[in-house]
C-alpha cells in the first residue's frame, strides 16, 4: 500500500465536508465503512481520521464515532495548506489570479538560506497578484526549486501551480512551515496592490515539504491589512 494513502484520504474527506456532503455535526460513516469505500485498511483509515481530528473538522466520540464540526469557522488557508484555487471555489466573490513575472534565478545569499539551496541550483520565481472582489489584495512571491519541478507555464500559475504539481509531476506535497509578522509597506507592495492608504502588511512566509521532508518551495505572501484574517484550530493534547 502506497505510504501516503491516508493523506489522499484524508483530503478527500475534507473535500466531501466542505462540499457539505456531510454538515456539522453529522456522523461520518464507520472506520469498516470507510475502509470499504476507499479499499484500504482500518488503520490507514484510522490516520486519516486522526489528522482530521488535529485539524478540527472533526471530533472523535468513544463509542459514537466522528462528528463533524462546523468547519465554516476555520476555512481561512492559512494554517492549513491549500491552493489559492481550492481557497477560490468556497468564496462568493470573483477571484483572478496575475502573473506578472516567471523566471528561472539563480539564488541570491537569502533565498540559499530559505531553500536550503546551493550556488548549482536553479530556482523558478513567480510573482502573482491575487484579486478579490475587484481589489487587489494579496501578492505572493513563491520560489520552486527547478530541480524537483523542472518546468513551470504561466497558464499553470494562473491556473493552479499546485494541481499542476500533484496531478502532472505527481509530488507527494506533505507539510508546511509557516511564519506571520507585520512588515512595512515596500514599494512593489505600493506597484501591485491596491492598499488603500494602508502603511503595514501581513507577510506569511511558507516553507513547503515533500513527504520525505525535502523542502522545495519557499513563499512570501503579503496580504494587505484590512483584508486579512487568520483563524485557528487548537487542540489540547
Amino acid at each position: 500500500m502506497h505510504e501516503n494513502k491516508y493523506l489522499t484520504i484524508y483530503h478527500d474527506l475534507i473535500s466531501r465536508i466542505r462540499r457539505g456532503e456531510w454538515k456539522a455535526y453529522d456522523k461520518l460513516p464507520s472506520e469498516h465503512e470507510l475502509a470499504a469505500r476507499y479499499e484500504t485498511s482500518r488503520e490507514t483509515i484510522r490516520k486519516a481520521l486522526n489528522l482530521l481530528s488535529e485539524h478540527g473538522y472533526i471530533q472523535k466520540m468513544k463509542g459514537k464515532g466522528s462528528i463533524v464540526l462546523d468547519v465554516g469557522k476555520y476555512d481561512f488557508p492559512v494554517s492549513g495548506l491549500v491552493s489559492f484555487k481550492e481557497l477560490a471555489q468556497t468564496m462568493k466573490q470573483p477571484v483572478r489570479t496575475t502573473v506578472h513575472e516567471l523566471a528561472v534565478i539563480k539564488p541570491d545569499n537569502e533565498l540559499k538560506q530559505q531553500l536550503r539551496a546551493s550556488s548549482k541550483d536553479e530556482v523558478w520565481k513567480v510573482v502573482r497578484v491575487r484579486e478579490i472582489g475587484g481589489e487587489r489584495i494579496i501578492l505572493d512571491k513563491d520560489f520552486f526549486l527547478k530541480k524537483h519541478v523542472p518546468l513551470l507555464t504561466k497558464e499553470i500559475c494562473e491556473d493552479s501551480i499546485y494541481e499542476y504539481l500533484e496531478t502532472k509531476l505527481h509530488l507527494p506535497i506533505s507539510f508546511a512551515k509557516k511564519e506571520m509578522s507585520i512588515d512595512g509597506v515596500t514599494d512593489e507592495d505600493r506597484r501591485y496592490l491596491d492598499l488603500n492608504g494602508d502603511d503595514r502588511v501581513v507577510v506569511v512566509k511558507n516553507y513547503v515539504y515533500l513527504s520525505d521532508a525535502t523542502l522545495f518551495q519557499y513563499t512570501e505572501s503579503r496580504h494587505r491589512l484590512d483584508k486579512f484574517r487568520f483563524i485557528d484550530f487548537a487542540r489540547r493534547k
